[in-house]
């Protein structure tokens, strides 16, 4: 048994800040306080102990209070992506069959029609009924349950437990260390593994969490110019609106600021020299939903020497290449206490790991030193005339064209080679296409040049802003 992360955390630091929004602080002795009141609220709703909850709001501090009387009440967290159609979410709540819906008051139309929930208002203003909060939780207690993204197949409603996350957490501190006045930028979604892992790593580590409900580049921009915050998590393209605001500013991060988590998908190799020429320490790391987070990150030391590496396991953790090609491709596998125990609803019986291995579905390579090696997804694969095509790599080209903001790769029919990639692109400035396909065709074998090059406003992108390439031609 380990202690209720809330009540320890508040019980260690309660005066120490855990939570900033808008100009406004709480300390962890008022969001334990609040989040209390919160379950007692939920409680005199008919919420019990142990029920599966979903949840849906945007990132603010009623959402995070919210999540804290629900982990305080044991329940299991259903997070919904604010960012889906009713009908995936009506799929996401007949899968989980949850017996209560949470929401906040604008995201009601969001649901699908006829479903009985609770406002965020009206459970603030309902009546509170006593309840014994336990002090002591299970490491295999469900905390969360987050669905995939669904990139193959129905999405899978993936668990997380106190040890799942807790094992994470812990990997994650050993990595990047800790200091008290550590600070924790969190503009990603909290009803994501990257966002709601930021939570869990506040209450364990008592670091506070700046809290953004939407992704503001400017004021973000000027936390990193101003040393008010230590520590980010970003993807390819907010870390790259970042960069291309700080250079704006002829600005660079602050020496307080230390280090920069990009994951989500590969990085582009320019961005991350973009960023150390501004001073921005960025580690790519490699993590899923499957593994609450984090399995493998660059070490800052190494960002330049492995530079397109995500680094090496965290400490608890282990990688493998299942059935690598000659050039020592293969599958991603992963071994280690953070790994989901298994799925609920429609996929409740699938096993998740073969031979205690979870088969990721990525493809990569370790180098000889053993730093692992993102290729791309093994669903997004092109297969051309019998020659693999990576869209990752073509991405990468064409977001090194000085007007391309923004790309997108995927693969169409074709009579004569089975498949050939086509290209998506938002510009940041006027250009002729053709001259973008001049530029591919300096960089790239004939084979990868995309056939057509699509401008457009915007991409494809799920809640964690993740390219969604399989919608692309949709």
């Amino acid at each position: 048994m380990y202690p209720n992360w809330i009540l320890q955390r508040a019980y260690l630091t309660p005066l120490r800040n855990g939570l900033t929004y808008n100009g406004q602080t709480w300390t962890f002795q008022k969001l334990n306080d609040l989040s209390l009141k919160r379950a007692r609220q939920l409680t005199a709703l008919g919420i019990k102990q142990g029920d599966r909850i979903a949840i849906m709001g945007p990132s603010k501090p009623t959402l995070v209070i919210t999540m804290y009387a629900c982990m305080h009440l044991q329940c299991e967290m259903v997070m919904l992506n604010r960012r889906l159609s009713q009908a995936e979410i009506a799929y996401q709540l007949e899968d989980s069959e949850a017996a209560a819906v949470l929401i906040a008051d604008e995201d009601v139309e969001k649901l699908p029609l006829h479903t009985t929930c609770h406002l965020f208002s009206a459970i603030e203003k309902s009546t509170e009924s006593a309840i014994d909060i336990t002090k002591e939780w299970s490491l295999n207690q469900t905390t969360s349950i987050m669905y995939t993204s669904g990139t193959t197949g129905f999405p899978k409603g993936v668990r997380q437990t106190v040890g799942n996350h807790q094992a994470s957490a812990t990997a994650s501190v050993l990595n990047i260390g800790l200091q008290a006045d550590d600070a924790w930028l969190c503009a990603v979604p909290l009803f994501h593994i990257s966002g709601f892992s930021i939570l869990v790593r506040s209450l364990l580590y008592g670091n506070k969490v700046h809290l953004y409900d939407q992704f503001d580049v400017e004021a973000i921009s000027q936390n990193i110019i101003d040393g008010d915050v230590t520590h980010m998590s970003v993807v390819a393209v907010t870390l790259e609106r970042i960069l291309h605001t700080l250079e704006q500013k002829n600005a660079q991060a602050s020496s307080k600021f230390k280090m920069m988590l990009a994951g989500g998908g590969p990085v582009p190799v320019d961005y991350l020299k973009r960023a150390h020429a501004l001073n921005l320490a960025v580690a790519q790391t490699y993590g899923m939903t499957e593994t609450s987070s984090q399995t493998a990150t660059l070490a800052n030391e190494d960002a330049m020497q492995k530079i397109g590496s995500a680094g090496k396991p965290l400490f608890f953790n282990q990688i493998r290449i299942a059935e690598p090609n000659a050039n020592g491709e293969g599958e991603i596998c992963i071994r280690g206490p953070h790994v989901t125990p298994g799925y609920i609803g429609r996929f409740a019986e699938k096993e998740v790991t073969i031979d205690g291995w979870l088969h990721t579905g990525d493809i990569g390579y370790m180098d000889e030193e053993g730093y692992l090696f993102v290729i791309d997804r093994r669903a997004d694969l092109i297969i051309s005339g019998g020659e693999n095509i990576y869209p990752a790599e073509i991405e990468n080209v064409l977001l090194t064209h000085p007007a391309v903001k923004e790309a997108g790769v995927c693969g169409i029919d074709d009579d004569e080679w089975g498949q050939v990639p086509i290209a998506f692109v938002v510009l940041k400035e006027q250009v002729q296409v053709e001259q973008i396909q001049a530029f591919c065709q300096k960089k790239l074998a004939k084979y990868k040049i995309p056939k057509e090059i699509i401008v457009t406003d915007e991409l494809p992108r799920n809640g964690a802003n993740k390219l969604l390439r399989r919608k692309l031609i949709n």
